[in-house]
């Protein structure tokens, strides 16, 4: 605003050089300032403004009250407006005088004065529009201050200069001008209150973002909250803030599926549209005259059009590609504008260093040259990392509500598709497009701009490095595409070692996974060693393959870091060599190395972001066809029709192509009548209760049901909530219904077992739940849910004839609670058909005959014979009478007559084996309970007891844990790992990689030397000795590497990784059988995965870069400081500084990643569980409920993720800050000290800080990943270190090789607990065994029967006494010298996947022969003789593959080739099936005939030939003589036997 009148300047000439450059004082032309100088804002913020007020139309968040700061603001503006138009009018006066001023002192006080209108009128208009803080504004105001301080300057200097100031109020306005942009700009920087009637204030924990200022968001401000809070103490879900609204599921899943269902309607109208059109006109035979242009009539455009339309009727598909990108383009695409930009600021820098480094060259030019070059070097830099991050957090979130968006619509679509199309994919495969593929394009959405930016970036760095080196850039170029295949190929490779690397890891997994769940036949068989092995050499191959892809990814290490070198080198070389008159100086080189160090990220980049794509693709293509499966017609069932429930001429199929399940299907029910459903297996029993769920596809005819409906599936659905959350599904509770449910369902009984009552979390797909339990629950469900309509599917099979009886009067027959509704039932159960209303008998899929009972019995049809032929359950019937005086029902134990009657049409047979079974349930009379709770007794004592004793310090101890991970652990933890590396190895590591640094730094001040040749005029004779110098720096940098590499990831860290899984496995194998008991599996399992895996492959990875970054930024701010000794001054503070971020962000963000993986699992589970009950979940109508849980579970997720992103970009920010500083400094001391250095110097220097700022970032990024990673080492040295059992062998105690000879076992005044702490299990015992004795061991659930022989094998180590075999005191012998000379033949048979001849001997101890004639007398060679592989059988995991029958046979077979002088066998619980045991029993009697045998028995005719039984009663020998003698005292052993029915 300087206006001198100024006649002389009336040709406006631009810019005076002389006037600005060559002085000590510069100053910018008036017309310079007076034209450019204002319009630059004015030009912005009218630019901006169409856009912006388009902006502000859409979003409306509610106007903001008038606030004192926003009056300011206000009246600063209109204030502005006055002083500009004082000026413009001021010129009029002039011109009034006769002074006539040039044109522009008209022109800039109006543009000025409108411009100022329209920011008062954008203040405004932003607070009606709720914008608390003001982007464009605050740009604006800061272009003003930034234009006006030039002619600030300018007129104090003309005023010192001048004795007076000439133009008073041009000088005046002008102050007051700058004075209040200056006010505007501050106050532009604080925020305003948030709008009125806005969302904000109901939520608990809003994310400060929303409210953030312009500066806050740009510089991430917001978030440090978060960073120190997570900083005082670990995160926890609380303190995470909640989702913005636009990121909520409830947004983001209707947004997809709205443009989806567009697509989808626009394919289907299209494929119409395409079929009318190729019928209207046949299609053309030449098109290539349209394309030409020859006489482009309209009949050719016509026939394009249809041409168009045949081929886009081919894939007839809709896009759901086009879906997305309508959805989530437009916020990507801001993000996109973002990386242009930075894209393009990116190359600004080495720009400001070729000046830099020629005015270091110059002399007597004035140094606030090298200053403002020095600043603008720092600004371009900060400019550049607000911008990427901006970017960077565009795309982030787009992959987040990507995610959000895919989970939701596979969630949605999961509930709805037909049953054809859930057939043609598996549970798992539909769970993995959740997990799987829907993350591939989170992480592709990140990457996806580097598709066109990084080719730009190529074309660009290589016009500037054409400009620089003309055509030798080829050279170099020519060297990175051959570096491409190069990577490439070890790329591929790579991978396919990581994939067998996985098959392995999965194989040993399993294996580890049945050692864990077997560990205690393993403990009692002395297996442990054979099985070690079996997983060592597992693991030997899975490092073997580690090893491979170590020199893999040592190569391509080298080939990566070497490659900006190995450019440089041919490009510098060609550039020195093609001709003469090449002079390499500091200007060229270094500006050519800032270049070449720019195109190595992209071209880095652009091959992963490629395969990517692809990998994305693929996962499109299955999300595409999971999307447009068919759906379930909803309107196939009529459900508001008069009559309760009816089918009309119904026919009925899974699937369109398949045959039709039901035809002619014709039904009424009336309302509140009972009709059972009856048929053999397949007839299509289920099948119609589908059909009338509307789950089939209905071909023709009609259904209809009124009113609500309950459904009872055949197999149980239970989801993994509280055994309440089960019953009510999503109904209010009310107590008095609740348990008069749970009464009618015969639950009570159950819930008093049950360890937390009915709020007992039941497992995934009701794991700790019997079968007769679940479907209870699920009948209880059914009746909670109060319906119109019940379809019950066969409920009452699952559980036993006394709980059927029951439920069938409380519940559904025709006094039960549910007399007056309409139920259909199907059954199996005859006893119940002559209460029911109407029977309906199915044959093949069609109703054969409906009627009530008397009526079908009277037909003599195929009811008639359907009752002949289950007439076997008469039996069952009348043999429950004598049970029937036990109130109490034993849970399951008949659970499996039906499919033994099934299998055995043979009446007698069954009937007999029916009468045994029924002595067995009596067995255990005194106590019919103890059944149910040894029914899942395996699962329920491993929950029950050690859980309510462990959850409190259980939970203590996983927060323990956690927080372990931040303090002071640390340096004891990295020592473990550097002692399991090798304290030597460990060194010599560290210090290659300072060398290999050195060597690199070392190969620059060689160039910077090099440069220097330039002044002393000795560049021809030198070119020969400094390339080859170079050269062979660089390839010594480049073998250091991969000698590094090798020796650091290919052995040292490797022999780390193999030790630590020995030690741990060894430690394990070691640990006495209590810990397996209060440990649960999966946690141990997690060890051998998840923390191995970090061992094996991300520790050394993390310690490679970290050690890399550490090393070259030591080295930077060495040569930095070696230059100019003042920079020590700067690195204390920015260190500091550094070192601050880094702890806050470390902490924060290892807590947000543990929260982030503990929430994203419950997604998947319960997804899993909703596909497997989806039918149960649409005929409750809970459809919407479940899809607000699933939304739900994913908001929690992302609610953690969505921190951990910002968190990433708060550290770049505030490192990157940090390292654009050290470029200031580096440049700043190098323009200081300009005289004593030469420009090569300044260049290394400045060039080296350009650098650093990436090195930083990944530094803290590597210190975080390694601090999250090296907690493994701890975790898996916990568990190596547990406290083991007594020795596996005892040298000097070693028993002689032929003992036990006589079998003579005595206890003395023994006693044993389970754990410290606990009472004791047995008190006192003693008893004398002789050698070939037959003992029995009886007694009520509890007394201590398995506890006996749990200490025989030392399984439970004493209190108290001992137990002598043959004169040898087995406390004090090794526990394998022992454990191998007892057999045991346990309760449920354990077989490990593997070959049949490895399960019955691990050791080849024995030859084959021994190995047939054991299974022939364990009656198991007719079925292995049978099978091809023989002994080489593979049993799968469990043994799953051979009936449980066969597998106690297989134990028995063990026990048969083992043959030792002591025999202990566990009864089974269940009863198996019989004539298994009969088998068991009398190979028994015959093999075994002089070896003492111990027997638990259940049934008490398998020990009435016993020479003695033996008597527990809680701990106690109660009865200790021969079976005739306990009978006839008269005591328990009387009282047990009576009750079995084995004596009057």
């Amino acid at each position: 605003f300087n206006r001198k009148f100024n006649p002389k300047l009336k040709g406006h000439k631009f810019w005076l050089i002389k006037k600005t450059l060559h002085t000590d004082r510069p100053d910018l032309p008036e017309c310079f300032q007076l034209s450019v100088l204002s319009w630059l804002p004015c030009i912005y913020l009218w630019a901006v403004c169409p856009i912006y007020l388009f902006y502000l139309k859409r979003n409306n968040r509610g106007y903001i009250m008038m606030s004192i700061k926003n009056r300011f603001k206000t009246v600063f503006g209109l204030l502005l407006w006055i002083v500009c138009w004082t000026d413009l009018f001021y010129t009029f006066h002039e011109l009034r005088q006769g002074h006539s001023q040039p044109p522009i002192y008209f022109i800039t006080p109006l543009v000025l004065g409108i411009t100022m209108l329209l920011a008062t009128f954008l203040i405004q208009l932003e607070r009606l529009r709720g914008v608390q803080s003001s982007g464009v504004l605050f740009i604006f105001w800061f272009l003003c201050v930034l234009c006006a301080i030039v002619p600030f300057r300018s007129k104090i200097l003309q005023a010192s200069s001048q004795s007076e100031v000439t133009d008073k109020l041009r000088f005046t306005t002008f102050y007051f001008y700058f004075s209040l942009v200056v006010l505007e700009l501050i106050l532009c920087c604080f925020n305003e209150k948030p709008p009125l009637f806005s969302s904000v204030v109901t939520d608990p924990n809003p994310c400060p973002e929303t409210t953030a200022g312009f500066l806050s968001s740009m510089t991430f401000w917001w978030f440090t909250s978060m960073a120190i809070k997570g900083y005082k103490m670990p995160l926890e879900v609380k303190d995470l803030w909640s989702l913005n609204q636009r990121d909520c599921s409830k947004k983001m899943v209707p947004k997809l599926l709205k443009e989806w269902e567009k697509e989808q309607a626009k394919a289907k109208s299209e494929q119409n549209l395409s079929s009318q059109a190729m019928y209207s006109k046949p299609p053309p035979l030449t098109t290539n005259h349209v394309a030409g242009g020859e006489g482009g009539g309209e009949s050719n455009l016509e026939e394009v059009e249809v041409l168009l339309s045949n081929q886009r009727s081919v894939p007839q598909q809709p896009s759901f590609l086009r879906a997305l990108i309508k959805a989530f383009g437009p916020y990507f695409l801001i993000g996109s504008a973002f990386k242009l930009l930075q894209d393009i600021i990116t190359f600004v820098n080495p720009q400001l260093l070729r000046m830099l480094i020629s005015f270091t060259k110059q002399t007597g030019v004035p140094d606030w040259w090298g200053y403002t070059l020095a600043f603008l070097m720092f600004f371009t830099a900060f400019l550049q990392t607000l911008v990427l991050h901006r970017h960077f957090h565009y795309c982030f979130v787009t992959g987040m509500n990507v995610r959000t968006a895919l989970i939701g619509a596979i969630y949605r679509k999961a509930l709805v598709i037909t049953n054809a199309a859930k057939r043609s994919s598996t549970v798992g495969e539909v769970v993995n497009l959740m997990s799987v593929d829907a993350q591939r394009f989170m992480d592709l959405t990140t990457f996806l701009n580097m598709l066109w930016s990084a080719p730009l970036q190529i074309m660009l760095a290589l016009y500037f490095l054409w400009q620089n080196l003309g055509p030798s850039v080829l050279a170099g170029v020519a060297v990175m595409i051959m570096l491409i295949p190069f990577n490439a190929v070890i790329a591929m490779k790579t991978r396919a070692y990581q994939v067998e690397q996985m098959q392995y890891k999965d194989t040993r997994i399993k294996l580890m996974n049945e050692i864990l769940n077997g560990i205690k036949v393993l403990k009692l068989y002395a297996w442990e060693n054979s099985f070690k092995d079996k997983v060592l050499a597992i693991r030997q191959k899975e490092l073997d393959v580690l090893r491979k892809s170590a020199y893999l990814g040592a190569l391509s290490t080298m080939a990566w870091t070497s490659a900006p070198f190995l450019v440089a080198l041919t490009t510098f070389a060609v550039y020195v060599t093609v001709d003469e008159n090449n002079v390499l100086d500091a200007e060229k080189a270094f500006v050519s190395l800032s270049l070449f160090n720019i195109l190595r990220f992209p071209l880095n980049m652009l091959p992963q972001v490629i395969s990517s794509i692809v990998q994305t693709s693929i996962s499109l293509k299955r999300i595409q066809g999971f999307l447009s499966h068919d759906e379930l017609d909803p309107n196939s069932v009529d459900k508001n029709n008069t009559a309760s429930v009816t089918v009309v001429n119904g026919k009925f199929t899974w699937a369109k192509e398949d045959p039709p399940v039901l035809h002619s299907i014709n039904m009424m029910v009336p309302q509140g009548s009972l009709l059972a459903v009856v048929g053999h297996v397949g007839c299509g029993k289920s099948s119609l209760i589908s059909a009338l769920l509307g789950e089939m596809e209905k071909v023709e005819g009609d259904i209809s049901v009124r009113g609500s409906v309950a459904y009872v599936p055949q197999q149980a659905w239970i989801q993994n909530a509280t055994l309440r959350d089960n019953i009510l599904f999503e109904n209010p509770y009310n107590e008095q219904k609740y348990h008069s449910v749970l009464e009618a369902c015969a639950l009570t009984f159950d819930l008093e077992v049950l360890p937390g009552g009915d709020m007992t979390e039941i497992g995934e797909k009701g794991i700790n739940l019997s079968g007769g339990q679940r479907q209870r629950v699920s009948l209880a469900r059914a009746l909670y849910s109060d319906a119109d309509v019940y379809l019950l599917d066969d409920p009452l099979s699952a559980v036993d004839a006394h709980v059927s009886k029951h439920i069938f009067e409380n519940l559904i027959g025709p006094e039960g609670l549910l007399k007056g509704k309409t139920r259909i039932l199907v059954t199996h159960g005859i006893s119940f058909l002559p209460q029911v209303d109407n029977i309906m008998v199915m044959v093949e899929g069609q109703v054969s005959e409906m009627g009530s009972y008397q009526e079908l019995l009277k037909q003599n049809g195929a009811f008639a014979e359907f009752l002949r032929n289950y007439a076997l359950e008469d039996i069952i019937e009348e043999e429950e009478e004598l049970i029937e005086d036990e109130e109490m029902f034993p849970d399951d134990a008949l659970s499996n007559h039906t499919d033994m009657v099934d299998n055995e049409p043979v009446i007698n047979e069954a009937k007999r084996n029916f009468m045994r079974q029924i002595s067995i349930i009596s067995a255990d009379g005194e106590n019919p309970k103890s059944r149910s709770v040894r029914r899942h007794g395996c699962s329920q004592r491993k929950h029950s007891e050690p859980q309510e004793k462990k959850k409190p310090h259980e939970m203590e101890k996983l927060i323990q844990a956690e927080t372990a991970e931040t303090g002071r652990v640390k340096t004891k933890v990295y020592l473990e790992y550097v002692k399991a590396v090798g304290p030597l190895l460990s060194v010599v590591i560290c210090f290659l990689y300072g060398c290999q640094s050195a060597a690199a730094i070392g190969s620059n001040i060689w160039l910077s030397q090099w440069t220097n040749d330039v002044s002393t005029n000795q560049t021809k004779e030198n070119v020969p000795m400094r390339v080859g110098v170079y050269a062979a720096l660089g390839i010594v940098q480049g073998v250091l590497l991969l000698v590094n590499c090798l020796l650091c990831r290919a052995y040292s860290m490797l022999r780390a990784a193999e030790f630590t899984h020995r030690n741990l496995l060894q430690g394990v194998l070691r640990a006495p059988q209590a810990f397996f008991e209060s440990t649960p599996t999966g946690r141990l399992l997690n060890r051998f995965s998840k923390d191995l895996d970090a061992i094996d492959s991300h520790i050394p990875d993390n310690i490679d870069i970290w050690m890399r970054t550490f090393w070259y930024t030591l080295n930077v701010l060495l040569i930095c400081s070696a230059l100019t000794p003042m920079f020590l001054i700067v690195i204390a503070p920015l260190m500091v500084f550094y070192w601050w971020v880094q702890r806050f962000y470390v902490a924060t963000s290892r807590q947000l990643k543990r929260l982030e993986s503990v929430s994203r699992s419950p997604i998947y589970s319960h997804f899993s569980e909703t596909i497997t009950g989806c039918s149960v979940i649409r005929a409750y109508g809970r459809h919407t409920a479940f899809v607000l849980m699933s939304d739900m579970k994913v908001d929690e997720n992302q609610k953690s993720y969505y921190p951990g992103i910002v968190s990433n970009r708060w550290l770049g920010v505030r490192i990157e800050f940090i390292g654009n500083c050290i470029v200031l400094f580096a440049a700043l001391f190098a323009v200081a000290g300009k005289e004593n250095l030469n420009p090569g110097l300044v260049g290394l220097s400045v060039s080296y800080a350009l650098q650093v700022t990436m090195s930083l970032n990944w530094m803290v990024r590597m210190t975080s990943d390694l601090e999250s990673n090296i907690v493994a080492v701890e975790r898996v040295k916990e568990y190596s270190e547990t406290k083991t059992e007594a020795p596996w062998e005892v040298e000097d105690k070693k028993p002689p090789p032929e003992w036990p000879i006589k079998g003579n076992v005595e206890f003395q005044n023994y006693s044993v607990r389970y754990r410290e702490g606990l009472d004791l299990v047995l008190k006192n015992l003693t008893l004398n065994v002789r050698g070939g004795e037959k003992i029995g061991i009886v007694g009520r659930t509890g007394a201590g029967k398995s506890s006996m022989t749990l200490c025989l094998f030392r399984l439970l180590e004493a209190a108290a006494g001992e137990i002598t075999i043959d004169e040898v005191r087995i406390a004090e012998i090794g526990l394998h010298d022992l454990r191998s000379k007892l057999t045991i033949i346990p309760q449920e048979p354990v077989l490990f996947s593997g070959t049949l001849r490895m399960n019955l001997d691990p050791f080849d101890k024995y030859t084959d022969e021994d190995v047939w004639k054991a299974l022939e007398h364990s009656h198991l060679h007719r079925f292995v003789s049978n099978q091809t592989a023989k002994l080489e059988l593979q049993c799968s995991e469990g043994g799953e593959n051979l009936s449980v029958g066969q597998r106690q046979l297989v134990c028995l077979a063990r026990a048969l080739l083992r043959k030792t002088r002591i025999l202990i066998l566990d009864e089974a619980t269940a009863a198996i099936d019989l004539e298994t045991d009969d088998l068991i029993q009398s190979t028994i009697r015959t093999q075994f005939e002089d070896c003492t045998v111990f027997t638990i028995a259940h049934r008490l005719n398998t020990i009435m030939d016993y020479t003695r039984v033996l008597v527990l009663d809680k701990g106690q020998i109660a009865e200790f003589d021969t079976p005739a003698n306990l009978l006839s005292q008269r005591g328990i052993f009387y009282s047990m036997a009576k009750d079995a029915g084995l004596t009057q």
